[in-house]
């Protein structure tokens, strides 16, 4: 079980969010490691008629920040929290003034998805129609989802690989597992990748809501989302961007950049089983993370963390943690997990963008961010769940897990840089 020797390895040298907790790295990290939920009632609509009145919300975002006022109005939010993640992940790789050569620009692309897209601009437009002459010039390229991956490489003149991807809630680690394998492959020196989602309106939320996959807990909201509590009821709506600087990594330490992680595996699999739920004993959550671990060449004893999907939904936590003791066996008793999504909620495309920083973070620190909300833990979820207060590891390998409807799964293997 050993990596491809002619095989380029992959650093992370940048990264940028904004998500309910916070509108940076620092500051998401920050209330992650404090506990603090970033979920509330929702304000952007009347929900008197909803079952579901919550969600995780970005707050204080201005685009004005770092988006031209004039090109805002060609883009979708998701966009912009794409364009907005972006640059402070170009920032702090220190490559966002960088004067590329000819040869530069086109060795180094974008690979940004998105879950769902523009739903809210189709909502505004539909709902304000007024006929073929009025609609929009910028209607169509302000909703479609490969166009955050266009916004960002026509900003920063980035000529590569240029690409998306839209497979639901296994989005952003697909993103950026594509993105890793065009550089370990030679087709790319540097990837802009992630994911980015913002549904948070009527239809966003009234839709998932009539799938009956929302918790209803709007009493209180800040303990809604609760992953493998026995009193968990669904999962609770996010948003926002979750941004990665990829460099081939003997570029990456020949210009001095701090390296948070290296991609070392990917793993790729399907359900084949339902639209929504799981396949039994959660076998394609096995054979994805079965094939990451594979893919960096490490047995499972080496894997310190996992950074789980853990959505709070009844069935995907308790199928995810059996998956778990399935490809770990006794070492699952040794191994820290956690779901940050008890305090950002669920960011549908852009949850492994995200939760891909911070799996980056905590093998970088040692440090896991609490599950909160775990008050009564669900003996069918018996893991180390890191219960409502900050944990610790040292191991060189952690693992992210994203899991899609139709059964669609990704796992992304990083390393101690």
């Amino acid at each position: 079980m050993s990596q491809n020797p002619n095989r380029r390895r992959v650093a992370i040298t940048g990264m940028g969010t904004l998500n309910p907790c916070g509108n940076s790295v620092p500051e998401t990290w920050a209330n992650l490691l404090a506990g603090k939920s970033g979920i509330g009632l929702i304000d952007r609509f009347d929900t008197t008629e909803f079952a579901c009145k919550i969600a995780g919300q970005v707050k204080g975002f201005n685009p004005d920040d770092t988006i031209d006022k004039k090109e805002q109005k060609k883009m979708d939010i998701f966009i912009q929290y794409a364009m907005a993640a972006t640059h402070e992940a170009m920032m702090d790789a220190g490559l966002a003034d960088k004067d590329w050569s000819k040869a530069e620009r086109e060795m180094f692309g974008v690979y940004i998805g998105s879950g769902i897209g523009g739903l809210g601009t189709i909502w505004n437009e539909a709902n304000g129609y007024r006929g073929p002459r009025r609609t929009s010039p910028f209607f169509i390229p302000s909703l479609i989802i490969n166009l955050a991956s266009g916004f960002v490489s026509i900003r920063y003149g980035l000529q590569g690989p240029n690409s998306a991807v839209a497979t639901a809630c296994a989005t952003g680690n697909h993103a950026i597992g594509d993105a890793a394998r065009l550089i370990m492959h030679g087709y790319a020196d540097r990837m802009v990748a992630g994911g980015s989602d913002s549904v948070v309106n009527e239809l966003g939320v009234g839709g998932f809501a009539a799938m009956r996959a929302l918790s209803t807990r709007n009493d209180a909201p800040e303990k809604a989302s609760r992953p493998f509590d026995i009193d968990r009821d669904g999962f609770v709506m996010g948003e926002g961007a979750g941004i990665v600087v990829l460099e081939e990594y003997e570029l990456a330490v020949a210009r001095g950049a701090k390296i948070y992680a290296e991609v070392a595996g990917y793993g790729m699999s399907g359900d084949a089983n339902h639209i929504t739920s799981p396949a039994p004993e959660g076998e394609g959550g096995q054979r994805v993370m079965r094939a990451a671990m594979k893919d960096a060449g490490i047995a499972p004893e080496q894997v310190g963390y996992i950074n789980l999907h853990g959505t709070s939904t009844p069935v995907g936590d308790k199928l995810e943690c059996l998956a778990i003791h399935r490809v770990f066996g006794d070492h699952a008793a040794r191994l820290k997990v956690s779901s940050s999504k008890s305090m950002h909620g669920h960011l549908l495309g852009a949850a492994g963008g995200l939760e891909s920083i911070v799996a980056a973070m905590a093998v970088k620190t040692g440090q896991i961010p609490p599950t909160i909300n775990v008050e009564n833990q669900d003996p069918e979820c018996n893991l180390d769940v890191t219960a409502n207060q900050v944990g610790a590891f040292d191991a060189e390998y952690v693992l992210n897990n994203g899991f899609g409807f139709g059964g669609t799964n990704a796992c992304l293997a990083l390393k101690r840089a």
